[in-house]
C-alpha cells in the first residue's frame, strides 16, 4: 500500500447497505433527521493490562470502558451505528449526498481506514478502478496524506476514545447490559428513536449507575461454557434472534442440544 492516489468518481457504491459508526453528535443529527441508529456492543475478558507492544489490545482499550461480567473483569466497546438497507437515506437519485457539508467522519475518510491496524487495500473497497487512476495523493509511505481524510481520521479516533465513558452511562440509562464476545459477534440494541435521542442529548445522568454486570452472549455453546467456567455471566443466543435486542455472530450457530435453556 506504500503509495496510493485516489479521486472519488461519485458512483455511490459506498453509500449502500452499510453500518456507519457515528460519534455522539453525529448520532443525534442522524436520528433527528428521522433515520435509524443502533448500538453494537462487544466485550473482552480483561485479566491484565496489555504490553506496549500489543497494539491490538491497546487499540481496544482506548475505545472501551472497564466493567464486570459476573466475577470476570471485562472491557466493553459500544459503537453508535447508522443502519440502512439499500441506498443511504441521505443519498439523492443522482447519487449526491444531501448532507455532504455535515456528513459523518467515516464518510469523509473513505476509502481510508479509521482503524489504525487495518491497512487500506483497494481490492477491499467498492470504488471502481478509475477512482484509483488519479493524480491526487491519498497515501504516501503507508500514511494517509490527503488533508481532509487525515483530519477526520484523527477527529474520529479522538472522539471514539473520549466518548467511551459517556457510552457506559448511556447504556446504563437505556438499560442495556449485554454484549457479544469480541471477534465473535455483537449484541445489537435498537432503543426507540425518541428514547435514544433523549439519552444522547442528556448531559446530567449522575443518577444512573453503571451496570454491575454485563451478560456476554454468543451463538457458540462452547464459548458460553468457557465464559461461565471463567466466572462470567453468559448466555446462548442465535443469529436468528429478533427484537430490540438481538445477536449477530460471525459464525453459524453452534448450539449443543439441551444448552439453549441452561
Amino acid at each position: 500500500m506504500a503509495n496510493l492516489n485516489f479521486s472519488c468518481v461519485a458512483c455511490g457504491k459506498c453509500c449502500h447497505d452499510l453500518r456507519l459508526p457515528l460519534t455522539r453528535n453525529e448520532a443525534i443529527d442522524w436520528i433527528a433527521r428521522g433515520d435509524t441508529v443502533e448500538l453494537l456492543c462487544e466485550a473482552l475478558p480483561w485479566l491484565e493490562e496489555p504490553e506496549p507492544s500489543n497494539l491490538h489490545a491497546l487499540h481496544k482499550r482506548r475505545r472501551s470502558f472497564a466493567s464486570m461480567s459476573g466475577n470476570l473483569r471485562i472491557r466493553v466497546i459500544v459503537i453508535l451505528t447508522a443502519i440502512y438497507v439499500g441506498p443511504c437515506p441521505n443519498l439523492d437519485e443522482d447519487f449526491r449526498c444531501r448532507i455532504y457539508a455535515t456528513r459523518p467522519h467515516v464518510c469523509r475518510v473513505y476509502p481510508a481506514e479509521i482503524n489504525p491496524l487495518i491497512a487500506l487495500a483497494p481490492a477491499n473497497k467498492l470504488c471502481p478502478p478509475e477512482a484509483w487512476v488519479s493524480s491526487v495523493p491519498l497515501v504516501r509511505d503507508d500514511q494517509v496524506v490527503e488533508p481532509e481524510a487525515k483530519l477526520h481520521i484523527a477527529l474520529s479516533r479522538d472522539e471514539d476514545e473520549h466518548e467511551a465513558l459517556f457510552k457506559q452511562r448511556l447504556c446504563a440509562e437505556l438499560g442495556i447490559g449485554s454484549a457479544g464476545l469480541s471477534n465473535e459477534g455483537f449484541a445489537i440494541h435498537a432503543p426507540a428513536a425518541e428514547l435514544l435521542l433523549k439519552a444522547l442529548r442528556n448531559e446530567a445522568r449522575a443518577e444512573h449507575q453503571s451496570n454491575p454486570s454485563w451478560t456476554i452472549v454468543s451463538n457458540q455453546a462452547a464459548t458460553v461454557d468457557a465464559l461461565r467456567a471463567a466466572g462470567a455471566d453468559s448466555a446462548l443466543s442465535s443469529n436468528t434472534s429478533t427484537g430490540s435486542s438481538r445477536y449477530v455472530g460471525f459464525r453459524a450457530d453452534a448450539a449443543v442440544a439441551g444448552k439453549a435453556g441452561s
